[in-house]
């Protein structure tokens, strides 16, 4: 199985579209390129399995639409919301987006990262990233864990 090129993929869509949000740096560019191998292997757009989860980030649309319904209809955030509308194409919106359009997937999961209390992780602490990783994005209700390959996985998009 192959997937997308990991240097390319960092710096051409992981960086410009946390930059674009306005939610970048180094440690937020490595924990969400090492949760897209963790979540889907930069491989899969839809949930091995025929789950609910969508895009590289394997984002369940319930979250999708929490996000939108509960953090980005706050107008304090109109600048964001604006952003985010930007990314989003012109496609109907809603979670199928994060299907074929990898910018709005991306920002979607840095979204999901933003509205935790948690700091991020150091950017070269791929076992704290893994750790991030289960407890806001995957959830003690999801599957994942931190194991050795896991935090193998968040290295990678380190060293990257």
């Amino acid at each position: 199985m192959t997937g997308l090129n990991l240097p390319q993929f960092k710096a051409e869509i992981v960086v410009p579209t946390l930059n674009a949000i306005g939610l970048g740096g180094d440690a937020a560019v490595n924990l969400l390129t090492g949760t897209a191998l963790v979540e889907s292997g930069l491989v899969y757009v839809q949930q091995n399995g025929g789950g609910p989860a969508l895009g590289l980030w394997q984002m369940e649309p319930a979250t999708h639409d929490d996000i939108w319904a509960t953090f980005l209809s706050d107008s304090r955030l109109n600048s964001l919301t604006r952003t985010m509308l930007s990314i989003r194409s012109n496609r109907p919106a809603g979670p199928q987006q994060m299907v074929g359009n990898v910018s709005y997937a991306c920002a979607m999961a840095r979204l999901k990262y933003y509205r935790s209390p948690d700091p991020l992780p150091a950017a070269n602490d791929a076992l704290g990233q893994a750790h991030t990783w289960k407890r806001i994005y995957n959830t003690s209700l999801g599957a994942g864990d931190v194991d050795p390959a896991h935090v193998a996985l968040f290295r990678q998009a380190i060293e990257a």
